[in-house]
């Protein structure tokens, strides 16, 4: 994918962005074990509709800086990052997509900032207070963010006999071999773990979370093994400017990659 990647000095780091294109501003936020070529199937369709694409590493992925401490993949330092991006490219305010970790982002990004968000299109993960207030199916499901605070042993057990842990847990062969050789150098996989561990808390408490005051888009996929579709649609209880949502059949979890041409229409859809 044809990509005009800029580094950009945020909060103290440095950040890998690909930007695309001319027009109105679609940021798009990836999420674990991802960086922004997840949305390689997203991109020139954006730019070939009149948008201008931004999509970040987010710090610790893909080609941005890797921070050593946990606590430097905290919400906080998450969200600022990514205003920190819009302030760099003298963006005022943006259509936002974002999937998995990178809708947690986004959730947190249109709280907090809601006059730096026209809209958001949330992939996969739901408003954190409906995520941490789903039933038991959910806490099941999440069986991995506990696994994931093993610090060290997870490390060694996700990455023996070939990734065997890490692929039984991802369950999606076709990308496995991007993952493997992103997450194999130094350091890169205990960072993406580290959004697990310095975040527990704000995944399983809905504590201080305010509603959302932007228009919010919500779409779920039937073959997500890891979030249930109750707590995409209990978001709608906490998004005061307007809610809509849509059920994708038969797709996994990465339905940018699994059904872009499921996905793709409902993007400019709602993006308009």
């Amino acid at each position: 994918m044809p990509a005009n990647s800029r580094r950009v000095q945020v909060n103290g780091i440095e950040l890998n962005v690909a930007v695309e294109g001319a027009g109105p501003d679609v940021l798009l936020v990836h999420g674990f074990p991802d960086d922004h070529t997840v949305w390689r199937n997203q991109i020139p369709v954006l730019v070939a509709a009149g948008y201008r694409v931004i999509a970040p590493d987010t710090r610790g992925c893909g080609e941005s800086a890797m921070p050593s401490r946990t606590a430097d993949y905290a919400i906080d330092r998450l969200v600022l990052d990514l205003v920190g991006v819009l302030d760099a490219l003298g963006v005022r305010k943006v259509r936002l997509v974002a999937h998995d970790w990178g809708a947690l982002q986004g959730w947190h990004l249109a709280m907090r900032h809601p006059e730096r968000v026209e809209r958001y299109i949330a992939l996969s993960c739901g408003h954190p207070a409906a995520y941490a207030g789903a039933g038991l199916e959910q806490k099941l499901r999440a069986y991995y963010v506990l696994v994931i605070q093993l610090r060290g042993v997870i490390e060694f057990l996700a990455t023996r006999f070939d990734w065997l842990f890490f692929r039984i847990m991802s369950r999606y062969p076709k990308e496995f071999p991007h993952w493997k050789d992103r997450l194999s150098r130094p350091g890169r996989l205990t960072a993406g773990f580290n959004y697990y561990r310095a975040n527990l808390r704000a995944m399983f408490f809905s504590d201080g979370l305010s509603p959302v005051t932007v228009p919010v888009v919500g779409i779920w996929s039937s073959g997500d093994i890891f979030l249930t579709e109750d707590q995409m649609t209990g978001s709608a209880g906490f998004c005061n400017a307007g809610w809509q949502y849509h059920r994708l059949e038969g797709c996994n979890h990465w339905m940018q990659l699994d059904a872009p041409e499921a996905l793709n229409p409902l993007l400019l859809e709602h993006l308009r």
